[in-house]
């Protein structure tokens, strides 16, 4: 598909990784954006306030499992792709109110794909053939690795929470419309990502902030669970070439290659922000404490990248490293962002309740 005069409707696009793609996707050529959200507590308008008013650059407020406004949009926006990121994504939180894990991840993307079949079928000529439906999900439908081996795209699922289930089904139903109705769906499944506008209740902006405040900073069990971290920017650069290179009914993994284990993760938080952000005769190391673990907390994910960088030409730009300090700055110098956020959640524990 040519990269030229692309109209993407992206679902989710004040979120954090929807917000990356819009961003992303505004700094290319030819290319209309019609993002598509409902504005839950996670999202925040703030991520795009430099789009606003762009001729190129449109929101609309709505639900994805809305079938009448998911339909009445794209009749009028009449993409040619449709990146559908909108999901209900706290593992936390899914412990605690599964429901709008259901309703969001798998009814809304029925309703999306289903919205958009019936848009692919009014297409004739090289307009159908260049049409693409992107289901954007998450290695944790996988399930848990042991100490050794990498996720691949053949990877049996084996979700263990009601978030990874939700998600785990929901790529079941965008394969189906592929194999059924012939839609073309590429799927993407990403690892851990992290990076600037994150709501802060995931484990870096949360500690981050926390840090920031002098409060404790909890890590879950004995901290040794392992994730393969992603930047956000990184990860918007792949999804837009999945979407407009990825070829129809293939899956493609996005993972950063940099495992580390959550301790690892706040430890190297902690030592960077009294770097940055010195308090004389303290270490924010401190103020780690270690409390319950998280129900079902699978040990260990991590996302073997091959198939996108062999054969789309992807690479990650950014080291763990490199990125997370990035991503600190940018948590410095943006307190105006992050500060309304911090009033809507204070960073209390969520999901202890089975």
């Amino acid at each position: 598909m040519s990269q030229q005069n692309l109209r993407v409707m992206v679902t989710g696009g004040s979120g954090f990784i929807g917000s990356a793609v819009c961003r992303h996707l505004a700094g290319q050529n030819d290319v209309a954006i019609l993002n598509y959200d409902k504005l839950t507590y996670a999202a925040s308008p703030a991520s795009l306030a430099m789009l606003r008013g762009k001729a190129d650059y449109q929101f609309v407020q709505g639900d994805v499992a809305d079938f009448e406004a998911v339909s009445r949009t794209i009749k009028a926006f009449r993409p040619n792709v449709v990146m559908h990121l909108a999901a209900e994504s706290h593992v936390d939180r899914s412990i605690t109110g599964p429901g709008d894990f259901v309703q969001t991840n798998i009814v809304g993307t029925y309703v999306m794909l289903q919205a958009a079949l019936a848009h692919w079928r009014t297409l004739e000529g090289g307009e159908k053939d260049a049409f693409r439906f992107h289901h954007i999900s998450t290695d944790e439908v996988f399930g848990s690795l042991g100490a050794d081996g990498l996720f691949s795209e053949t990877t049996p699922y084996d979700p263990r929470s009601p978030y990874s289930a939700s998600k785990a089904s929901s790529d079941h139903l965008a394969r189906a419309w592929r194999h059924t109705y012939g839609l073309p769906v590429v799927v993407s499944n990403c690892s851990n990502n992290y990076g600037p506008y994150h709501f802060p209740e995931k484990l870096i902006p949360l500690v981050t902030l926390n840090a920031l405040e002098g409060k404790p900073l909890p890590v879950y069990g004995k901290g040794d669970n392992v994730r393969d971290w992603l930047h956000v920017e990184d990860h918007a650069r792949a999804l837009h070439l999945i979407a407009t290179k990825g070829v129809p009914g293939e899956s493609y993994n996005v993972g950063g290659r940099n495992e580390r284990t959550n301790l690892q993760v706040v430890e190297t938080v902690c030592d960077i922000l009294d770097e940055l952000r010195p308090i004389a005769g303290q270490s924010r190391r401190d103020l780690i404490t270690f409390v319950t673990d998280r129900p079902g907390h699978d040990a260990r994910y991590a996302i073997d990248a091959t198939k996108l960088e062999t054969e789309l030409g992807w690479r990650a730009r950014e080291t763990f490293d490199t990125g997370l300090r990035k991503t600190i700055q940018w948590y410095l110098d943006n307190e105006a962002w992050w500060a309304p956020l911090r009033e809507r959640y204070d960073g209390q524990r969520l999901g202890l309740n089975k």
